[in-house]
C-alpha cells in the first residue's frame, strides 16, 4: 500500500524558507548578511523577468550574482553604531586626550573598528582652539587613513573644520 503525499502548498514553503534564512542572517556579519539577502532579492528579481527554459535560469544566475554583490558592497559600510562609537571616540580623544596618543574604538557587532590620534591644539585665526588629528578607519579587513582640523565649539564639542 502506497501513501500518496501532496506537495507542500507554496506559502507554507516559502514561509519555512523564510524561516531558515532568519536564523541563518542573526549569525552573519553585516557582510554576509547584505550577501544573502542580496542574492536572495537578485534571486527573486531574475525570476520575475527571465522568461521560461533557459533565459529564466540565466536571469535567476544573474539576478543572484548581481544582488550578491551589491548587497555586499552595502554590508560593508560603517552603520549607525559604527559612526556613533566613532563620533564618541573622537570628541573623548580631541577634549582629553594627549597629544600624540592613539584612542581606539571597536564595533562588536559590525567587527569595523578605527583610531584617532590627536596633534597638540593651537589657536587659529579665528581665535577658535583647534586641535589636527590622524583618523583611521577599519572596514571588512581594509584600513583607510585620513587627516583633519577640528575646531572647539562654544558648547564644548568638536567641530571638523579640516581648515
Amino acid at each position: 500500500m502506497s501513501i500518496s503525499r501532496s506537495p507542500l502548498p507554496k506559502t507554507m514553503l516559502t514561509a519555512s524558507v523564510i524561516a531558515v534564512l532568519s536564523l541563518t542572517v542573526t549569525s552573519c556579519t553585516k557582510e554576509e548578511t547584505g550577501t544573502l539577502l542580496g542574492a536572495i532579492g537578485g534571486a527573486v528579481i531574475g525570476d520575475a523577468i527571465g522568461g521560461h527554459g533557459a533565459g529564466k535560469v540565466i536571469a535567476i544566475a544573474a539576478g543572484t550574482m548581481a544582488g550578491a554583490y551589491i548587497g555586499s558592497e552595502i554590508g560593508k559600510s560603517l552603520d549607525r553604531a559604527d559612526r556613533q562609537a566613532m563620533q564618541q571616540r573622537t570628541q573623548y580623544s580631541l577634549e582629553t586626550t594627549q597629544s600624540g596618543t592613539t584612542s581606539n574604538w571597536h564595533n562588536p557587532d559590525s567587527g569595523n573598528s578605527g583610531t584617532i590620534t590627536p596633534q597638540p591644539a593651537y589657536t587659529n585665526k579665528a581665535e577658535e582652539y583647534c586641535r589636527e588629528y590622524q583618523q583611521t578607519v577599519t572596514v571588512g579587513g581594509k584600513t583607510e587613513t585620513a587627516y583633519g582640523t577640528a575646531c572647539r565649539q562654544p558648547d564644548g564639542t568638536w567641530k571638523i573644520t579640516n581648515q
